[in-house]
């Protein structure tokens, strides 16, 4: 467990749900998650999977013998949901849709607004009066904590000059071996913010680029670890949190089997990969 900057304890793994979809498959996949011992899970309104993963956490908490108290769930704000008078009913639909009281972390999915010119001044306005909205709700306890992804240096340094009396705990990033984002490491770690990390084995549609990259699979081979093992552990020896997924029950109960830990000779070399490779939308491009 990792202590968040508000004080608040927060699990260090999660699992991941982005494109994992169906009432059948993500009972599966939870199903599997909590008997490895995930407590953390990870989705989103876009993702269109909040209700089956509500249903499925009432129907299979009882079967680990853990209640809701016992799990960590985070969902985000979508593009569409952005500005006054929106963002406060998505999170509360997103509570409604999860079978839920309250949500463990909320973010801001992304700094620009659905349908908003990404040079436009308006995604500024926007998400600063989602954030105030949002500060509401974690004021009352319906969000136990805040936080952002995808959020620049420069959206973070704007977001904590105006914030409302609550500075986000967590930025939702990409980070992996072939995108590193020195900078915004430098500046989450010293403003306190915890970075997570997704993509981590590579994204969704390219993972073999990372999990078959020559460092990674010679490391793979010498300490008898999958290179998914790696990368995860290499994100997590960097302080990131991670929130792997798989629709596969061993794959998913190889991801959170990270107890070992990666020698500084073996850091460095996966910190010495030479390539610049976003797998991802590019948030630099949002004003």
């Amino acid at each position: 467990m990792y202590t968040l900057s508000n004080g608040n304890q927060f699990p260090l793994i999660g699992l991941g749900t982005y494109l994992i979809r169906g009432s059948d498959t993500i009972k599966k996949v939870i199903d599997a998650g909590l008997d490895a011992g995930y407590r953390s899970i990870d989705t989103a309104a876009v993702y269109g999977n909040e209700e089956e993963i509500g249903n499925a956490l009432i129907e299979l908490l009882p079967k680990y013998n853990l209640t809701r108290s016992d799990i960590y769930i985070t969902s985000k704000l979508a593009p569409h949901d952005q500005g006054k008078n929106k963002a406060k009913n998505a999170a509360l639909s997103s509570i409604e849709k999860l079978k839920t009281t309250y949500i463990d972390l909320y973010l801001i999915h992304w700094p620009g607004a659905e349908g908003v010119d990404v040079k436009s001044n308006l995604n500024s306005k926007l998400r600063r009066e989602s954030w105030f909205e949002l500060t509401e709700l974690y004021n009352k306890g319906f969000i136990k904590n805040l936080g952002v992804s995808n959020y620049t240096t420069d959206h973070l340094k704007e977001l904590l000059a105006d914030c409302n009396g609550v500075v986000p705990v967590v930025n939702q990033v990409e980070y992996h071996p072939l995108y590193k984002q020195l900078d915004l490491i430098e500046f989450c770690n010293n403003e306190k913010i915890l970075l997570q990390a997704y993509s981590s084995l590579g994204g969704a549609r390219k993972t073999n680029l990372l999990l078959k990259n020559s460092v990674v699979l010679d490391i793979s081979k010498k300490i008898n670890k999958s290179s998914a093992q790696v990368l995860l552990k290499w994100a997590l020896q960097h302080g990131f949190a991670i929130i792997p997924k798989s629709v596969n029950p061993e794959r998913i109960r190889e991801n959170i089997d990270l107890n070992f830990e990666l020698s500084n000779e073996d850091i460095q070399l996966l910190d010495s990969i030479k390539a610049n490779e976003k797998f991802s939308w590019d948030p630099n491009v949002v004003k």
